[in-house]
């Protein structure tokens, strides 16, 4: 049901909270590597609930190597015939690394289920198997987290529609995401099973409210932050050398190399 939209947050506000949360996602990047921790973040929730963005927030200042965004396409024919949790299995991190899944193995339990990609009998083998899987991440020693993202069906329905009008995010919107407008309540039964059977004391689901993006940006580092007991690394000490004096090396004319055009001066 369409509810009031929550104020945004001032921008003012919101971006130096955010680089002083960046800042401790590279502090807690730099204890991940020195403690070998193994770290897994799930993003779920609806379409254009905003997942995506958040995500480019966390990894925007981290080291690639250390922290990696795991967004599979769909599966090929032959890990069809795969266990299901087989290709996540593959992406999950090893010491010292995080992995962002921008979606995950819970696929399985929204879009396949609504749509009718898997049978009855593969949805519930899922919601049976999933706490178990998680379970076992868990007494192995991975860190796992689990956000779900809330958006009320008028924000976004208006997401859509700016999706639409805009050539840079046109790409965002598929025919799937269309479809889920036409299926809000099927997802969001969906949504109320998955809880059932996965919100695991070992790996609770935490919901983040989304219709303001700045908020739940926040809302979601700021608690994942919190859940970590990560402490800062004392960074090497670092110390810029001398430049050598010349030896005398002479730089080849410049044309005998191809430039890119000066694109920038006629602006």
């Amino acid at each position: 049901m369409a509810g009031k939209k929550a104020a945004t947050l001032p921008r003012k506000v919101y971006e130096p909270e955010l680089l002083r949360l960046q800042t401790e996602l590279v502090k807690l990047q730099e204890w991940v590597r020195a403690e070998g921790a193994r770290v897994v973040i799930v993003f779920e929730g609806r379409d254009a609930a905003g997942k995506g963005g958040t995500i480019k927030r966390v990894a925007e200042h981290l080291n690639p190597r250390v922290a990696r965004i795991a967004a599979l396409p769909k599966p090929t024919e032959r890990q069809r015939t795969q266990w299901y949790f087989q290709r996540y299995v593959e992406q999950l991190p090893a010491a010292g690394e995080i992995v962002l899944f921008d979606r995950s193995w819970y696929n399985r339990a929204g879009v396949e289920h609504v749509m009718g990609f898997c049978t009855k009998e593969e949805y519930q083998l899922f919601l049976r198997q999933c706490p178990i899987f998680e379970r076992m991440l868990i007494e192995a020693g991975i860190l796992l987290r689990k956000y779900w993202f809330s958006v009320s069906d008028a924000v976004q329905q208006e997401r859509f529609r700016q999706r639409l009008k805009d050539p840079t995010r046109r790409w965002k919107l598929s025919p799937m995401d269309l479809e889920s407008i036409t299926r809000w309540e099927a997802y969001s039964r969906a949504k109320d099973e998955m809880l059932v059977h996965t919100d695991i004391s070992e790996a609770p689901w935490y919901v983040v409210e989304s219709d303001d993006k700045r908020r739940a940006r926040l809302n979601m580092i700021a608690h994942l932050l919190s859940t970590v007991p990560y402490h800062e690394v004392p960074p090497p000490v670092l110390e810029l050398p001398h430049r050598p004096p010349s030896t005398g090396y002479e730089r080849p004319p410049r044309d005998l190399q191809t430039y890119v055009p000066d694109h920038a001066a006629g602006l």
